[in-house]
């Protein structure tokens, strides 16, 4: 709804969520010179208001507060409002995040932080009602409070910003600790501890998905043969996808579950969280062999490839969870629809299947779901009906208003979903897989021109380049990702302390140039740089990042070692460190051999393996100078197999390297 017809600043900007916001009655400042100097200037506090365009608390805010005209008058008199895009600036909401968290104990978005002029905070929340009501206070009345503090006790607050401040940046000079394959054990009996033995996952209500915790545990399994970690990933998983968390019409993840259940999710769909599934299916896949994981993967990459792709090939970046002002309405089916759509056998087929009621499970209608379902009960000539089903619920689906789409192209989610698609291209052995993550990777390339970009970008595309490769054999790919990730050092990395700072050395000076390793939603910028360089570290064996993977470790090591399982990306990086298999196939990409042996590869869960191929049209020694000594023998093609530092002797045929793989 739009409150005021008249617009604001924000008019003048790129991102849809700012633009959402450019028409209320606020008057609304993007971040910038302009908003702090008028601070300065008026002798304000200023509001600082941090969302995103899919992100429902934040709409909900919105329509109660800054469509309110009291409250915009009130605020536009007494403080400068600011708004940000948590998408654009990663920078700023990381900074923000971390005080809010001091602060309150917690987080979340909307975040609302208010800050002096010279932009530190003093206060912090996320959503606040316009009224008192939750237990909360209403956002007119804090206003007031903290309006009738900065005329009457301006010094104490200012004191109080400047503690805040100095105690936050402390935090930054961490004693390097080193830490031990230990670790893996600590994490691993947190899990089991937290394990949720009837829906899986790993905590109460609201439950969050984390494809990364997947994919530790599974590399736990792997390597150390725990079977308890590949049936808590296995579980987890299965129920995650029988949840209502999963659009078993449209297909795709929503965010995470309200419920203990997985059954009512807050509805908005992420790219980031879409890409990591992929991931994370796939690779329990190759696992366990179970084809359900694999169906799995294949819908979402459906659902991002009729919804979230663009003409150029790169991919948008969410989804809304609300539609006609209401949450989960697109989604949302009654019996009464089901029959009248589909008939009343089919309809009731799929009313019993999907636990569609009279009562409904949601708001007195239903989310579909198959948490009752045993999905190898399901009788094969009922899948097949099914199938013809959720095609005929679909169509009618996409004659509804639909939630809106943020076709913002977040470079470091495409590069999720790069190194997802072409994941999922090598172990499905899928070719049009991998060129769509050619094409994403061709859209966005010339971002790195362009535009002034942040850790993150740099990390996810440089994964998607090394898995491109390892899908295509294309040195190209390689090339890219070796040039990236020294440009990234270059930019990013601390090179008195180590780790990586989130923010260019080239961008805008801010309060605090923080690191970031906590593996949330996503995985750290730090955990996926050391994951790149080990990566790279293991195909190109020169040694040019080991000083600075180990420097990594003992850095965050402090921090890592106080709750292991909120850093299991990282953990895995560690684990790939620690343990490794490098293959080098001597021969040309296309010889039948090199494919046969590259099928026999994929076809095994090898999380810890490497594979080059020396094709010498492709000049690989130009950055991998050591495969000169793999060459063929006898012009044969030969495989040369070295795992965790050990080599065996070179095999030709194809029967004996599988073998070898065996062994």
């Amino acid at each position: 709804m739009i409150s005021n017809v008249k617009h604001n600043r924000l008019i003048n900007e790129k991102s849809p969520y700012l633009l959402q916001h450019a028409y209320n009655p606020v008057d609304w400042f993007p971040w910038g010179k302009e908003a702090f100097e008028k601070a300065v200037r008026e002798d304000k506090s200023i509001f600082l208001s941090i969302g995103y365009s899919s992100c429902h608390w934040c709409h909900v805010m919105e329509k109660e507060s800054f469509e309110d005209e009291e409250i915009a008058d009130f605020l536009n008199e007494n403080f400068i409002s600011i708004k940000v895009d948590r998408e654009e600036r990663p920078d700023l909401d990381n900074i923000y995040m971390t005080f809010t968290q001091a602060i309150t104990g917690s987080g979340g978005w909307p975040m609302s932080v208010f800050l002096t002029p010279w932009k530190k905070p003093f206060y912090a929340g996320t959503y606040f009602p316009r009224n008192n009501k939750y237990g909360m206070i209403g956002f007119l009345d804090l206003l007031k409070q903290i309006n009738n503090m900065w005329i009457n006790e301006k010094e104490k607050i200012i004191n109080s910003a400047e503690g805040l401040f100095e105690a936050i940046n402390n935090q930054n000079n961490i004693e390097s600790v080193e830490i031990t394959e230990d670790i893996f054990t600590q994490a691993i009996n947190m899990y089991k501890v937290r394990y949720d033995e009837i829906y899986g996952g790993f905590s109460h209500k609201p439950k969050f998905p984390i494809p990364h915790n997947i994919l530790f545990l599974l590399r736990y399994w792997n390597k150390y043969k725990d079977e308890k970690s590949l049936y808590m990933a296995s579980k987890t998983l299965e129920q995650m996808y029988k949840g209502g968390i999963f659009d078993h019409i449209g297909f795709g993840f929503s965010r995470y579950s309200t419920d203990e259940k997985w059954l009512a999710p807050h509805f908005e769909k992420m790219l980031y969280d879409n890409a990591l599934f992929i991931i994370a299916y796939t690779e329990a896949y190759q696992a366990t062999k179970d084809s359900n994981f694999k169906q799995v993967a294949e819908k979402i990459i459906k659902y991002i490839s009729c919804e979230m792709t663009s003409q150029q090939g790169s991919f948008f970046s969410a989804e809304d969870a609300d539609s006609e002002g209401v949450e989960g309405k697109f989604y949302l089916w009654t019996k009464e629809d089901a029959i009248n759509i589909l008939g009343k056998d089919d309809g009731e087929l799929f009313c019993k299947i999907y636990d569609i009621t009279d009562i409904g499970n949601f708001e007195g209608k239903s989310i579909p779901n198959l948490i009752k379902m045993d999905l190898d009960k399901i009788e094969e000539k009922d899948k097949q009906n099914l199938n013809i089903i959720r095609e005929k619920l679909f169509i009618t689906r996409e004659k509804r208003i639909h939630p809106f789409k943020n076709e913002k192209i977040i470079t470091s989610w495409n590069g999720l979903m790069i190194a997802a698609l072409s994941k999922a291209g090598i172990v499905f052995e899928n070719k049009e897989y991998i060129k769509k993550a050619k094409k994403a990777y061709e859209s966005i390339d010339i971002n790195f021109k362009k535009k002034l970009l942040f850790l993150d970008d740099y990390a996810f595309v440089i994964w998607g380049l090394i898995n491109l490769y390892q899908a295509s054999f294309e040195v190209y790919y390689l090339e890219k990702a070796k040039y990236l990730t020294d440009k990234m050092i270059e930019l990013f990395y601390d090179f008195e302390n180590s780790g990586f700072y989130i923010n260019s050395k080239y961008g805008e000076s801010l309060i605090l140039r923080p690191k970031e390793i906590y593996d949330g939603a996503i995985p750290s910028g730090n955990s996926v740089a050391i994951f790149d360089m080990i990566k790279l570290d293991k195909i190109t064996q020169n040694d040019d990042y080991k000083d600075k993977i180990e420097n990594c470790f003992k850095i965050f090591g402090s921090q890592i070692k106080e709750n292991p399982i909120s850093y299991s990306f990282f953990l895995s990086a560690y684990m790939k460190y620690n343990n490794s298999q490098e293959i080098v196939l001597a021969g040309k990409v296309d010889d039948k051999e090199v494919r046969e042996m590259i099928k026999a590869i994929n076809k095994k869960y090898n999380p810890f393996t490497t594979v080059v191929i020396n094709d010498e049209e492709q000049k690989l020694y130009d950055i991998a100078p050591f495969i000169k000594s793999k060459s063929r023998i006898e012009d044969k093609v030969t495989a040369y197999v070295c795992s965790n530092y050990t080599c065996f002797e070179p095999v030709y045929e194809v029967d004996k390297f599988m073998a070898c793989l065996k062994s």
